[in-house]
């Protein structure tokens, strides 16, 4: 049994929110996209990509681990064409796209599907570890040894995205996979949070004694307290 809670936020500097968030317990799968091209176009990209995963995910029994990569590929391939073809129809919202974390649950595993900038963790024995690895200009720059770490946090074009849906004819999509463990906790998340706060502080709000619910509300708090300069999404969902 896997069980969810997310919550989004404006922030304290944006005036509408282009990150969205969806869960779907039966389904078997969670969601978390953030979208980029200003005005409604970022969220209306946001939720093409919401919409066409139920739409994908429809019927899902959550047993084959095939099944559930191929259902979690088509959700990518065809949430980009049709942001593609909304862009077609609607010029005036040319450059949209998002990023965005997939993840869902087959019988015995889990299966991610990232592009973008926002992030999966997993907290597993008390260790925290980011499974996926943006798709970003900072991030090719820090693979490099041109940066190190530190600079990285605070380079001037760390939200420069190299990937993402709707952008392109295709879409690069990670997949990673692994073997469902009770007690395993996931943290999704936009760039809003682990913009505005360190792993360390990640952390502690998750081993934190407290409900999916009260973690969640504790680090989109934290973001917003850091200064919460952009839309922030946490969706957490944990094996028991």
């Amino acid at each position: 049994m896997v069980i969810y809670h997310g919550a989004t936020d404006v922030g304290n500097v944006r005036t509408n929110n282009e990150d969205i968030f969806f869960i779907s317990e039966a389904g078997q799968y969670c969601l978390v996209a953030d979208g980029m091209g200003g005005a409604a176009a970022g969220e209306v990209a946001s939720q093409i990509f919401a919409d066409t995963a139920k739409a994908v995910f429809a019927g899902h029994d959550g047993l084959s681990e095939e099944n559930t990569i191929a259902r979690v590929q088509t959700t990518f391939k065809l949430a980009n064409e049709k942001i593609l073809k909304h862009v077609g129809r609607n010029p005036h919202d040319q450059g949209m796209g998002c990023t965005a974390e997939l993840l869902a649950f087959s019988k015995n595993s889990f299966i991610i599907g990232h592009v973008g900038d926002s992030r999966t963790y997993r907290l597993k024995n008390n260790t925290l570890k980011q499974l996926t690895k943006d798709h970003s200009l900072v991030q090719e720059q820090l693979d490099q040894g041109l940066i190190s770490p530190e600079e990285a946090r605070h380079h001037a074009m760390r939200n420069v995205i190299l990937r993402a849906v709707g952008v392109n004819a295709s879409v690069a999509l990670d997949i990673l996979k692994g073997k469902k463990n009770p007690g395993d906790l996931f943290l999704l998340c936009s760039d809003g949070l682990t913009d505005m706060i360190e792993e360390i502080a990640v952390l502690a709000a998750l081993r934190a004694e407290g409900s999916l619910r009260e973690k969640t509300a504790a680090l989109i708090r934290l973001a917003k307290q850091a200064g919460g300069k952009d839309n922030v999404t946490v969706l957490l969902s944990t094996i028991v």
